[in-house]
C-alpha cells in the first residue's frame, strides 16, 4: 500500500481526489503488487463495481488520467470509457488513449470476465466482430447527415460494436463516426 501511495502522491489515480483511498485490484489480477493495483477514492470504487450508479461528468477527470503511465490506471480508464461509450466526449477519449498490446489485452480480458455480451456482431463472411477490429467496406455507402460517400475498400480501424444491436457496429470514415451495418463490412486480416 505504501508503493501505491507514493506513486499516486495520495490522491485517486482516476479523479484526482485526496480522501478515502484504497486499493483496489485491476482484472484477472487479485495480488496485492502495486503494478496490478490502482489507488483509488471511495466514489470512483462505488461506481467501479456498481455498488452505485455511474455519473458520466465524473468520469469526465479520465482525459487526464488515461495518459497515466501506469498500466494500471490506463487500464482501468479504458474499461470505463468502454461502459461511457453513450458520451461523445468519452468515444472522443477512447479515440485518443493510447496503450500498448499488452495493457489492451489485460483491459479486454478483464472487461469480458465482468460483463460478456450476448449479442455477437458478424461480418458479410461470418467472422465475429469485436471492439478494436479493422475492417473493410464492401459496398460504397451514403453516410446520411455527413454530406459524403464512404467508398468501397475504404478500412475503418479500432471498431466499437454496439452492444445491442448486433446488425451495428461504430468506426471514423473522413473523420466523422458513424453506425456501419454488419453486412456491410468484411473482418480484416
Amino acid at each position: 500500500m505504501q508503493e501505491l501511495q507514493a506513486r499516486a502522491n495520495l490522491t485517486c489515480e482516476l479523479c484526482g481526489a485526496p480522501d478515502a483511498l484504497e486499493a483496489f485490484p485491476v482484472a484477472p489480477h487479485s495480488d496485492r503488487d502495486a503494478d496490478h493495483n490502482v489507488l483509488i477514492c471511495a466514489t470512483c470504487r462505488d461506481q467501479l463495481t456498481g455498488s452505485t450508479e455511474v455519473e458520466p461528468n465524473h468520469w469526465r477527470c479520465l482525459g487526464d488520467s488515461m495518459w497515466s503511465e501506469v498500466s494500471a490506471v490506463k487500464v482501468v480508464a479504458w474499461r470505463m470509457l468502454q461502459r461511457l461509450d453513450d458520451q461523445d466526449w468519452a468515444r472522443g477519449f477512447l479515440d485518443m488513449i493510447y496503450m500498448e498490446d499488452t495493457e489492451l489485452a489485460w483491459a479486454e480480458a478483464g472487461q469480458a470476465e465482468g460483463a460478456p455480451s450476448a449479442v455477437k456482431h458478424m461480418d458479410s463472411n461470418g467472422s465475429l466482430l469485436e471492439t478494436g477490429d479493422t475492417v473493410t467496406l464492401i459496398k460504397d455507402l451514403d453516410v446520411k447527415g455527413a454530406g459524403f460517400t464512404a467508398k468501397r475498400g475504404t478500412a475503418v480501424r479500432n471498431i466499437m460494436v454496439v452492444d445491442d444491436n448486433a446488425e451495428h457496429i461504430e468506426g471514423r470514415v473522413n473523420g466523422t463516426r458513424i453506425v456501419i451495418l454488419t453486412k456491410f463490412v468484411r473482418k480484416a486480416k
